[in-house]
């Protein structure tokens, strides 16, 4: 393994947690319209439940000291601090593995698969260039996905893995294409757990469609991608709510995992069982 690599550990302060507490215990809640449920966005009512979990039922300390029974590392790349887990198979011979998460994830997506995949491949898990602990960003221009594969490319050179797959979904369904498409003489296969297309906007394309792809493109129309605008467009302006307000940040989060698991109305819950392990 390269000198270049550090052994890492997830060591939150504790005046951190404390602050997290008060934060959680002192929010400030905004009214909202009578029987507006979620139409306007995540409840006041659900989302105080939620938070008193948080703040009362939820002990960080304990998925702390689970997260740090994973081989952890950061390596500077591109001038930018890259943290990811290496977890090695218990074959020599086995297949390198990149795993690659999207938004609004990290890391710990994969937890409940390392076990079963690392029977089969040596592991590498990074946290995405201004996600986690490959935070905070030194420099703009990492939303391009050239960036970020080249600096994984670069990641598993000094591993000393010439020969890998790749795996990833939604930012890492970007990444990952790219990466193979950069070096095809390293990359085995890409496997995608998503693959976005758009219409072209050709003349009588959208009548050529089946009519699931139909429904689908009209659905696509109707999004909500408010939140995409303001994050692409005004990253700065919208960090100073998302970075001061824990509560505002799970809002943020909240509504998307309500919106894309395809959930009972306001039971987001029944489809996704999430890690238990995110201190923020």
């Amino acid at each position: 393994m390269s000198e270049s690599i550090t052994p890492f550990r997830i060591e939150i302060p504790q005046a951190d947690v404390d602050d997290l507490n008060r934060r959680l215990e002192h929010a400030r809640w905004p009214a909202e319209v009578p029987g507006a449920g979620w139409s306007r966005g995540v409840p006041v009512d659900y989302l105080k439940e939620l938070v008193e979990y948080w703040r009362a039922g939820y002990e960080w300390r304990e998925h702390e000291k689970r997260l740090n029974e994973l081989a952890q590392f950061t390596s500077t790349i591109d001038g930018q601090t890259i943290h990811f887990l290496h977890i090695r198979s218990s074959r020599p011979d086995a297949l390198p593995l990149l795993l690659l998460h999207g938004w609004p994830s990290s890391f710990l997506e994969f937890l409940d698969v390392l076990e079963p995949l690392s029977a089969h491949f040596h592991l590498v898990v990074p946290s995405l260039p201004g996600f986690a602990f490959s935070a905070p960003l030194t420099a703009a221009g990492w939303t391009t996905t050239g960036r970020a594969a080249s600096a994984f490319a670069d990641l598993m050179a000094r591993l000393g893995y010439d020969r890998y797959g790749v795996h990833g979904g939604d930012t890492g369904a970007l990444v990952g294409p790219e990466l193979g498409r950069r070096h095809p003489d390293r990359v085995v296969g890409v496997h995608l757990s998503a693959l976005v297309t758009f219409p072209s906007g050709a003349d009588g394309e959208i009548d050529q469609l089946s009519g699931a792809d139909q429904e689908r493109w009209a659905a696509m129309e109707q999004f909500n991608d408010g939140y995409l605008q303001i994050q692409s467009k005004s990253p700065q302006t919208l960090a100073y709510g998302l970075h001061d307000s824990p509560v505002g940040q799970l809002a943020w989060i909240l509504e998307q995992f309500a919106a894309w698991t395809d959930s009972p109305e306001g039971q987001p819950e029944r489809r996704s069982s999430g890690t238990g392990c995110s201190p923020t």
